[in-house]
C-alpha cells in the first residue's frame, strides 16, 4: 500500500503496458504526521513532485502512467472575468503583458479588462512593445486604465503616440532584453542584474522623457540608473520587475496550468509567467492534465495561478510579407546599393541578427553557396524567406520576425522565449548585427530610436544589440531629407549606444569606424559609390575623415 500524507491511497498492480506494478491513487481524507519521505519506490525516487508517501511494501512505479490514475485539481475558471476577479488586480497595480506586435498577445485578457466598467485603473503595464490602435494594449490605453506604460518599442501605435505627447500616459522606454531580464530576474529571486544595454547613454545617465504637459513641454524625467565597472566595461544595474498580476497568453494547456508555446508566439510570455506574483494563462487549447507529455511542456505550472480558454483569438496579422519563387527584389538607387554592399559583410556559417528594413533586405542577396543562420529577437533562430503561396505556404501569425512581418522557419530552426534570446545576444554568441540609424558619430556613437518632442519609437532590443560583442554595421543614406547631415562629430540626438559602431555603410561610402581608438580614433573611408568624389563625402559629412591608401575601391551598384 502507498498512503500519501494529507490525502491520497492506493495500491500497487500490474501495468498492461510496461508489465511492471504502478500505483493506482485515489482521494481520501487520511493523514498520517509520521510520513516525511519524499519517495515512491525503494531507490528513494521522487515520482511526483511535492507529494510526500510512505511504502508499506516494495512497489516499482511507472513515471510516465501514474498520472493517469491521479485526481488533480483543476485551474481553469469559466471565463476571464471570473479570473481576473481571483487576481485581486486592483487600480494602482502594476501589470506584465505577454506578446510581441500583436503577436502571442492575450487577447481574451486584455478585451476583458479594457470593458470592465469601473475596473482598475491607473495601471502600469510592462511589455515588450505597445502594439496597435483599437486591439489589444491598444484598447487598454483608448479606455484610460493605463498610467504609465513600460515598453522598448512604440511602433505604429499613433493613439499611444499621440497620448504620450499630449501628457495623457507616462512612458518608460527600456530595452527590449532588459525588459525580459528583469522579469526572468524577478522570477528567480534576484533583486537585480546588471546589463551593458544603454551604458553610457540617456538612457542609464537620466533625462529621458516620462511624461509631457498637454502643450507637449516635458514634466517629468527619467532617473540616473546605478552603473558599475566590470573588466573596464560599463554595466547598468537594473532592479527586477515584479508585476503584481501577469496576462500571457500560450497555444496549449493542461488543467494543472502547464503550458506549450508555439513558434515566435512564446516571446516574452514565460519571462512575464515566471515573474508575476498571481499569474493568469489563457490557452487556445486546454486538456485535462496527464495529456501534454511532460518533455513537451515548455513552462510548468508552478507559475501560473488562473487557466482560462482564449475566447477572443483573432491573432491578427500586422504586417502580411508574401513572395513568389524566383522573383528578384526590385531594388535601385542609392538604397540598393546600400542592400547590396550590406550583403558582403556576411561570411559562411555566421549567425547574425539584422535589423527592419534594408538590413532584411539585405539577406535576399546571400552569395551562393554560403550558410548563415538569421536570428529574430522575438524568438526566432533559423528565419528564413516571406511564405511563398505558390508552394502552399500560408501566411502563419505565430511566425513573425523583429519587423512583426510574416515569415517561414528554414530546416534546423528553433524558437525561443525573449529572455534566452537576448541571452544569446549579450553572451556573445551572435557574429554580426546589422541595423539601421538615425545619426552616427565619428567615435562610433549610434542614434537610431527618439527624436525628442517630434518621434517616439522606442529602442526595441537595439541597445542589447550594439552593446553585444558582435560586430555592429550600421546602414543608413548619408543625408535626411533637405540635406541635413547624419554622420556627425557628435550626435545630437538621445545615444542608442556609445562607442558601438564598426563600419557605416550609406548610399555614398563605407566608412570604418576606430570605436576602440586602436588607431587613434575616428573614420576612415574605405569604398566609395561610382560617380562620387571624395570631396563630395566631405561635404555630406559633418566630421573628418581618413580615406584608405591607394585606389579607393567602388561599391557596387544595384
Amino acid at each position: 500500500d502507498i498512503s500519501r500524507c494529507g490525502g491520497l491511497i492506493g495500491s500497487s498492480a500490474p501495468s498492461p503496458q510496461h508489465g511492471r506494478g504502478i500505483a493506482s491513487l485515489s482521494l481520501c481524507n487520511a493523514t498520517n504526521s509520521d510520513c516525511k519521505a519524499d519517495t515512491i519506490d525503494t531507490n528513494g525516487y521522487n515520482l511526483l513532485h511535492g507529494y510526500q508517501y510512505h511504502i508499506s511494501s516494495p512497489v516499482t512505479v511507472n513515471r510516465r502512467s501514474i498520472h493517469h490514475h491521479i485526481s488533480v485539481p483543476s485551474k481553469l475558471c469559466k471565463d476571464a472575468s471570473t479570473a481576473l476577479q481571483l487576481s485581486g488586480l486592483k487600480s494602482g497595480d502594476t501589470i506584465a503583458v505577454g506578446g510581441f506586435g500583436v503577436g502571442g498577445i492575450p487577447e481574451t485578457l486584455l478585451n476583458t479588462l479594457s470593458a470592465w466598467e469601473n475596473g482598475p485603473s491607473d495601471l502600469t503595464v510592462a511589455s515588450l512593445t505597445a502594439g496597435v490602435d483599437g486591439f489589444g494594449l491598444g484598447k487598454l490605453f483608448e479606455c484610460g486604465k493605463v498610467k504609465r506604460m513600460i515598453a522598448s518599442y512604440v511602433g505604429e501605435n499613433k493613439n499611444f503616440e499621440r497620448m504620450f505627447f499630449t501628457g495623457e500616459l507616462e512612458v518608460e522606454l527600456v530595452p527590449q532584453g532588459t525588459i525580459a531580464a528583469r522579469l526572468r530576474a524577478a522570477g528567480a529571486g534576484m533583486p537585480a542584474i546588471f546589463t551593458p544595454a544603454g551604458a553610457g547613454t540617456m538612457y542609464a545617465n537620466g533625462g529621458l522623457p516620462l511624461k509631457h504637459a498637454p502643450d507637449g513641454s516635458v514634466t517629468l524625467h527619467t532617473q540616473p540608473r546605478p552603473t558599475q565597472m566590470f573588466d573596464g566595461k560599463e554595466y547598468v544595474m537594473e532592479y527586477a520587475l515584479r508585476p503584481d498580476v501577469s496576462f500571457v497568453k500560450a497555444y496549449k494547456a493542461d488543467t494543472r496550468g502547464n503550458l506549450v508555446f508555439r513558434g515566435t508566439s512564446s516571446n516574452a510570455n514565460p519571462d512575464c509567467a515566471v515573474a508575476g506574483k498571481v499569474v493568469i494563462a489563457e490557452a487556445e487549447i486546454i486538456v485535462e492534465a496527464g495529456e501534454l507529455d511532460p518533455d513537451e511542456i515548455h513552462l510548468s505550472g508552478v507559475y501560473v495561478d488562473h487557466l482560462i480558454h482564449a475566447a477572443d483569438n483573432e491573432k491578427r496579422i500586422e504586417r502580411l510579407r508574401e513572395t513568389t519563387a524566383g522573383k528578384v527584389m526590385d531594388i535601385s538607387g542609392g538604397r540598393g546599393r546600400i542592400v547590396k554592399r550590406a550583403a558582403k559583410e556576411f561570411r559562411d556559417g555566421m549567425y547574425v541578427n539584422l535589423g527592419i528594413g534594408i538590413p532584411t533586405m539585405a539577406s535576399s542577396f546571400i552569395p551562393e553557396g554560403m550558410h548563415i543562420e538569421l536570428q529574430a529577437e522575438n524568438g526566432l533562430m533559423g528565419l528564413g524567406p516571406y511564405p511563398d503561396p505558390s508552394l502552399g505556404q500560408t501566411a502563419d501569425p505565430d511566425y513573425i520576425n523583429a519587423g512583426k512581418e510574416t515569415v517561414t522557419a528554414v530546416p534546423g530552426a528553433s524558437t525561443f522565449h525573449s529572455s534566452e534570446s537576448f541571452n544569446m545576444i549579450r553572451g556573445g554568441h551572435m557574429d554580426l548585427t546589422i541595423l539601421g540609424g538615425m545619426q552616427c558619430s565619428s567615435s562610433g556613437d549610434l542614434a537610431s530610436f527618439f527624436i525628442p518632442g517630434k518621434l517616439l519609437k522606442g529602442m526595441g532590443g537595439a541597445m542589447d544589440l550594439v552593446s553585444s560583442p558582435s560586430t555592429v554595421v550600421v546602414t543608413m543614406e548619408h543625408t535626411a531629407k533637405g540635406g541635413a547631415h547624419k554622420i556627425l562629430e557628435e550626435c545630437t540626438l538621445p545615444l542608442t549606444g556609445k562607442g558601438v559602431v564598426d563600419r557605416i555603410i550609406t548610399d555614398m561610402c563605407v566608412f570604418d569606424c576606430d570605436k576602440r581608438g586602436l588607431k587613434n580614433g575616428g573614420l576612415t573611408l574605405i569604398e566609395i559609390a561610382q560617380g562620387i568624389k571624395v570631396d563630395d563625402v566631405r561635404a555630406a559629412t559633418s566630421c573628418s575623415f581618413d580615406v584608405v591608401e591607394g585606389d579607393i575601391p567602388l561599391m557596387e551598384e544595384p
